[in-house]
C-alpha cells in the first residue's frame, strides 16, 4: 500500500461502472453493501466510461484473488485478471469505507492510496460442524458473509455424524427423517429432525458461489456412522462399549453400493468437484469388526494382516467412486496412508501431535491443508479465563497465534511444500448449541484465520494487526455480533451452552492421536451441563470432548 495525495468524495452520486459485462454482479453486490453499511446508494452502469468506481478485467496474467486498488481524487479503480480479484478488491474497499466515520449521511472522504495485493495461500477455509448442533440456512448465510468479508474461500460443511444427519438422500430419505432426530445436547429418538433439503443446499451453494466461497460436503465413514446407522442398521459394522454402531458394514457389498448413491447424490448437490469422507477415528470402533465373523471371514478371504488394512481397503472403494465422478478425495490426516492418486487427493492434518502425518502425506505428493488443533480448533477457548471450551495440555487458541500461523509452529522447510495448499479453521460444535456461542467462539479468531491464509509473512506485524482488529470491533458491534474482547474480557462475558464440573483427573499417556488425546487435553474434566446433562453417553465426538464422552470424539474433537 502506498499513500497517495488528496481525497475521493464517495457519495450518493457514485457509480460502479465495469469493461466487461460479467462483472455487473459484482458490482451489484458492492451496490448493496454499500447500502448496508452506509446508508449510501449508489448507481451501476453496464460501462466505465463515465463511472466514478471503474471495475476493470485485465488480459494479463494474475494468480486467482490477485487485484490492484486505487484510490484517486477524481475516480476509484480496481482491476484484476480474474473476476475473484476483483470481488477482493471491492472487499478491500468495502473494508476501508467501515473504517471512515459516517459524516452526515450524504458521503464521506477516502484518502488517496495505491494498493496491490494478492492471497498467500489458495485455500483459506472454514468448517462448520452441524451434526452435533444444527443452526440452519441463515446463521450459515451470515457466516457466508463474513467469510467473504474477510476473504476465505472455501466452506468445509459437516453434515454427517455420531449425533445427526443433516443432509436430504431422496433414495435413502430415513437418513434425514430418523438419523436428522435430535442432536449432541437431545438423544431423544422423538425429537424432530433437523437437516437440509436438497433445495436449501442448492440455496446456499449458489449464495456461497455470490461470494466466491467454494462448499465442500463431509459425508463421514467408515467411522462416525451412528447416525446413518440409526436410519438403516443392516449396514452397521457392529458396536463396542461406548461406541454403538460406529462404523459401516465392510464385509456387506450392499454398503458399498448404499454408500456409493449416497455419494453419487450429494456430489450432484456440489459444483465443487470435491468430497470430503471424513476417514478418521475409524480405531474407536473397528474392534466390533474384530468380533465380527463375517467380517473376519473376508478379512481371511483377501489375506487382510488386521483391521487396519481392512479399513484401508473400504476406504480406497469408496474413494474410487468419489474419483469416478470426477471429483477430489478430501480426508482427514488418518487417511495418510491409503493408496490413492496424488493428484485427487487433499489431507486435511489436523493432529498437530503427530508431524509424521503431515511428512507422510507431502511425501506421497498429496495436497495438504494445514488445520492443526493448535491453533485451528475454534471449540478450543481462546483465553484462560474461559471454562467452556477445550485445552490441549493447558494450552489454548487466543486470535495472536492463529494469526502468526505457520511461521511460528512449522519449520521453513514444511512451510515452502509446494503442495500445501493453505489453511482452515474448524468449529466442532458438542459445546457450542447456540448462535451467541458460536459468534463467541468465531469472532475474533476469524481475523486471525484470514490474515493466516492471506497475508505474506514478511510483512506481518502483530501489534499492528492488534490495533486494526480493535478498530473492527465498531463492525460486529454494529451487526450485532457476540464476540470475544481479548483487550478486555469483561466487556461480553464468556457465552456458555454447557457448563463444566471440575474434576482433578491425572495425566496419563496417549493411546491414540485423537480421542486419547482429548482426554489428556484437558486438566479438568468437563461434564455436560445444562440441558444435556443427563444425554446419552453414545452422543460422544472424538476430537472434542472431555470426560466419557470424548471418547468418542477423537476425531471430531478435532473435527
Amino acid at each position: 500500500m502506498v499513500n497517495g495525495t488528496g481525497q475521493f468524495n464517495f457519495n450518493n452520486h457514485a457509480t460502479v461502472g465495469v469493461n466487461d459485462t460479467s462483472l455487473t454482479s459484482l458490482a451489484v453486490y458492492f451496490q448493496k453493501e454499500i447500502v448496508k453499511a452506509k446508508g449510501l446508494s449508489i448507481a451501476v452502469a453496464n460501462s466505465d466510461s463515465v463511472s466514478l468506481i471503474k471495475l476493470q478485467l485485465l488480459k494479463t496474467q494474475q494468480i486467482p484473488g490477485a487485484y490492484s486498488l486505487k484510490i484517486a481524487p477524481d475516480r476509484i479503480t480496481i482491476s484484476s485478471s480474474n473476476k475473484e480479484g476483483i470481488f477482493y478488491g471491492l472487499v478491500s474497499l468495502l473494508q476501508i469505507i467501515k473504517g471512515q466515520p459516517q459524516g452526515d449521511g450524504t458521503g464521506i472522504t477516502l484518502a488517496s492510496a495505491e494498493i496491490t495485493d494478492a492471497p498467500r495461500y489458495q485455500w483459506r477455509g472454514l468448517m462448520l460442524d452441524e451434526a452435533r448442533h444444527f443452526f440452519g440456512k441463515q446463521k450459515v448465510k451470515q457466516i457466508l458473509d463474513q467469510m467473504a468479508y474477510y476473504k476465505l474461500n472455501k466452506f468445509h460443511w459437516h453434515l454427517t455424524d455420531v449425533q445427526g444427519w443433516r443432509i436430504e438422500i431422496k433414495k435413502y430419505p430415513k437418513l434425514a427423517f430418523e438419523g436428522g432426530m435430535g442432536d449432541y445436547s437431545d438423544t431423544t429418538r422423538n425429537a424432530q429432525p433437523k437437516y437440509y433439503t436438497q433445495n436449501d443446499i442448492r440455496e446456499i451453494v449458489a449464495y456461497a458461489a455470490q461470494r466466491f466461497i467454494t462448499v465442500i460436503p463431509e459425508i463421514d465413514m467408515p467411522g462416525h456412522a451412528t447416525a446413518a446407522n440409526r436410519a438403516y442398521p443392516e449396514y452397521s459394522g457392529g458396536s463396542v462399549a461406548g461406541f454403538p454402531n460406529f462404523t459401516f458394514n465392510p464385509a456387506n457389498e450392499k454398503t458399498y453400493q448404499y454408500l456409493g448413491d449416497i455419494i453419487r447424490e450429494t456430489s450432484a448437490m456440489f459444483p465443487s468437484k470435491m468430497m470430503h469422507l471424513g476417514g478418521d477415528e475409524v480405531v474407536l470402533g473397528v474392534k466390533a469388526w474384530s468380533l465380527d465373523t463375517t467380517i473376519a471371514r473376508m478379512m481371511q478371504k483377501k489375506n487382510f494382516a488386521d483391521v487396519g488394512e481392512l479399513e484401508r481397503y473400504f476406504f480406497k472403494r469408496m474413494t474410487d467412486t468419489v474419483t469416478s465422478l470426477g471429483s477430489k478425495i478430501l480426508a482427514w490426516d488418518e487417511a495418510a496412508p491409503t493408496d490413492m492418486p496424488a493428484d485427487k487427493t487433499i489431507i486435511f492434518w489436523w493432529r498437530q501431535n503427530l508431524p509424521g502425518q503431515l511428512s507422510l502425506a507431502l511425501q506421497k505428493g498429496y495436497q495438504v491443508v494445514l488445520c492443526p488443533r493448535l491453533p485451528f480448533y475454534l471449540d478450543f477457548v481462546q483465553d484462560a479465563s474461559q471454562v467452556s471450551g477445550r485445552k490441549w495440555n493447558g494450552q489454548f487458541n487466543p486470535v495472536t497465534d492463529l494469526y502468526n500461523f505457520p511461521e511460528k509452529q512449522l519449520s521453513p522447510q514444511t512451510i515452502s511444500a509446494p503442495n500445501i495448499l493453505g489453511v482452515q479453521a474448524n468449529i466442532w460444535t458438542e459445546k457450542i448449541a447456540s448462535e451467541k456461542r458460536l459468534d463467541f467462539v468465531l469472532f475474533p479468531r476469524i481475523a486471525g484465520l484470514a490474515e493466516a491464509g492471506w497475508t505474506a509473512p514478511e510483512v506481518k506485524n502483530e501489534l499492528n494487526f492488534t490495533q486494526r482488529l480493535q478498530a473492527g470491533f465498531k463492525n460486529w458491534d454494529a451487526e450485532g455480533i457476540y464476540y470475544f474482547n481479548p483487550f478486555d474480557i469483561t466487556a461480553h462475558p464468556e457465552a456458555i451452552d454447557f457448563a463444566p464440573r471440575i474434576i482433578e483427573r491425572p495425566v496419563r499417556a496417549e493411546r491414540h492421536g485423537r480421542r486419547h488425546s482429548e482426554k489428556r487435553s484437558h486438566s479438568k474434566g468437563e461434564k455436560k451441563g445444562h440441558k444435556a446433562s443427563k444425554k446419552s453417553k453414545s452422543s460422544g465426538s472424538s476430537h472434542r470432548s472431555s470426560s466419557k464422552s470424548q471418547k468418542s470424539k477423537g476425531h471430531k474433537k478435532r473435527k
